[in-house]
């Protein structure tokens, strides 16, 4: 054991010693140098103070005055230290990202693609349009639901786009229903969403087996209630098998069911919303249809749902006029646009590129997968870790830290401490029934091989170990990350957001 604490030593000693000699860009500035050099004007220079008036920055800020071959050293060692998904493993559970499968760039930089104008004319915009209409029918068809609009940026902004249209559903049935019913096994993201659009948020609990109490569904239920927002399967990780049941007592009582779409990725191929009841539902482009995710975007949340809300889906809708595609903007009840064009075309592109690369038989393979390598981590973990609920697992598996807490070992240690074991973090402390168990949130995607999901297996089992011989290797970890544990009460309190010059 001394000699693995030397050897972390050294590892940090390394590190430092790269981290002092690689400060931010600014602090690496000397007045004077310029990292490029301007050809000879070919045209009559122009008085810049005369051009621009007042408008004319006299003084440009304290920026960076570094060499060329500065700035190329200075970003290519900033890219080795960032974990990307073409390293390996991201973990993280409900939110996770996947392969980004290179066909999918190849296509998106066609040059009819790629340099298309947002606002072409319809007439040289037919193979765009088409490109969203196919993408649109795949979906639906995927889904079981009757119409699509492909603008919403995100999941959460799909979110709020598909309870908008359950808003202005009722309102122009003169139905004045301001509660929507969230369970607790749901995204985080929901009750925000229900506030956003004017809804009061109430809680909904979960049974013993994490699944929706359809009592306590029933007792809440009443002529107030717009909506249920559930999460299927949850964040649990768990199908919600009386979702027949929920569908009917909702739609009995005058409700609806919102189905969030974020984990569609354990079921395409095998179930469809539209077929067991659901309303409205949005997917995440990024996550079950392989674009690209994280870095704030862009993302893509497209809402499907049943022929009753169509009335209301933003303007415009793609619709077909004689032998050629068009935009319809006559839509007197839509709830407006929600996003800038007609979303994020880019998008739409690379995942209708994945759906026909991988055809029907290879998105069933997927979804399959996806399940299968969740099960497997589950069964190599479930002697080390606490499984909190027993009920099958679906595209991740929900474990807790409560055999590990019994040394002061915490989920958020442990999950420092996968630093130094080379994988991303899981999700700590989160779904928050668990959360008080010290919540581990595992999805590993159909993306990894066995050998990948090996070596994270062998990485927790490892620390489990270490939490009942030398806990104190976790409390203290990461030891070879760039950055050591940090204060994290200081850092929420006391965040520091950018650079400042020194006086």
């Amino acid at each position: 054991m001394s000699e693995k604490k030397n050897f972390n030593a050294n590892i940090k000693k390394v590190s430092k010693h790269i981290s002092q000699n690689e400060g931010l860009i600014f602090e690496r500035s000397s007045k004077g140098k310029a990292g490029y050099r301007l050809a000879p004007l070919d045209v009559p220079e122009v008085d810049a103070a005369k051009l621009l008036g007042g408008s004319l920055r006299e003084d440009l800020g304290n920026m960076p005055e570094v060499s060329e071959f500065e700035i190329i050293r200075h970003f290519t060692r900033l890219s080795t230290w960032n974990y990307a998904i073409d390293l390996g493993m991201y973990p993280l559970g409900s939110c996770t990202m996947k392969y980004n499968a290179r066909v999918n760039e190849v296509v998106v930089r066609m040059d009819g693609l790629a340099n298309a104008h947002p606002y072409l004319p319809e007439k040289v915009a037919q193979g765009a349009l088409r490109v969203m209409k196919d993408l649109s029918d795949g979906l639906l068809d995927i889904t079981g639901m009757d119409a699509i609009t492909l603008q919403p940026a995100a999941g959460a902004h799909g979110e709020m786009t598909g309870m908008m249209l359950v808003r202005a559903y009722f309102d122009d049935k003169k139905e004045n229903r301001r509660k929507v019913l969230i369970p607790d096994s749901a995204h985080g993201t929901n009750p925000a969403t229900a506030a956003m659009c004017g809804y009061e948020v109430e809680n909904l609990k979960s049974n013993a087996k994490g699944m929706v109490d359809i009592a306590a569904l029933d007792a809440q239920m009443n002529d107030n209630v717009a909506a249920l927002m559930l999460t299927n399967p949850n964040t649990l990780g768990v199908f919600e098998e009386e979702i027949h049941k929920i569908a009917d007592l909702m739609h009995a009582k005058g409700g609806m069911l919102y189905m969030d779409g974020a984990n569609m990725n354990a079921l395409v191929g095998k179930a469809r919303p539209g077929d067991f009841g659901v309303d409205v539902m949005h997917l995440n482009l990024h996550k079950t249809f392989s674009t690209p995710h994280g870095g704030g975007g862009p993302g893509s949340g497209p809402v499907a749902i049943k022929k009753h809300l169509e009335p209301f889906l933003p303007s415009p809708v793609i619709v077909k006029k004689g032998d050629a595609l068009a935009f319809d903007y006559e839509r007197p009840k839509s709830i407006g646009r929600v996003k800038a064009y007609y979303g994020n075309f880019g998008m739409h592109v690379r995942a209708l590129a994945y759906i026909m690369a991988n055809g029907p038989d290879g998105l069933r393979q997927t979804t399959e997968d996806a399940v299968m390598n969740a099960n497997y981590i589950r069964k190599k973990l479930e002697d080390v870790y606490e499984l909190p609920f027993k009920s099958p697992s679906m595209h991740e598996v929900i474990l807790s830290h409560r055999l590990q807490a019994v040394n002061g070992v915490k989920t958020g240690d442990i999950a420092k401490r996968l630093i130094d074991y080379g994988f991303h973090p899981y999700t700590t402390a989160f779904p928050l029934t668990v959360a008080d168990h010290g919540a581990i949130m595992i999805e590993p995607t159909e993306s990894e091989p066995k050998e990948e999901l090996d070596l994270f297996i062998d990485a927790m089992r490892n620390i489990a170990r270490e939490a009942q011989e030398d806990p104190d290797i976790i409390l203290n970890a990461p030891h070879n990350a760039r950055v050591e544990r940090m204060d994290e009460v200081t850092a929420n309190r006391k965040p520091v957001l950018r650079w400042k010059p020194n006086p």
